[in-house]
């Protein structure tokens, strides 16, 4: 689970939720729509739905761009605190695989 620190704009619909994983729908129908401040619980797995970018502010303030692929996954560590936003002029949406069972 996702320790949720603020209020984002961007829209969340929890697709399967179960004892071992949950897989989450992020859409940013807007520029500049944003996950909100939080921290991961666990490791995830992030799949683009679609080619674009989104910038990642770190708990420091440092921002970072990612340079996204329709259907490239990227993995993510527990314990990343982070804020997501969209900077694209269209929708971006992804889907996010979080992992509930300890390596």
């Amino acid at each position: 689970m996702c320790t949720s620190t603020g209020t984002g704009s961007a829209d969340s619909d929890v697709l399967i939720e179960n004892d071992r994983a949950r897989v989450t729908r992020w859409r940013f129908p807007k520029r500049d729509d944003n996950t909100g401040w939080h921290v991961h619980e666990h490791d995830y797995l992030v799949v683009p739905l679609y080619d674009g970018v989104l910038d990642i502010r770190d708990a420091k303030g440092n921002i970072s761009q990612s340079d996204l692929r329709s259907g490239v996954p990227y993995f993510g560590k527990q314990g990343v605190e982070h804020d997501v936003s969209s900077p694209n002029d269209f929708e971006f949406a992804f889907i996010e695989v979080e992992f509930f069972v300890e390596a």
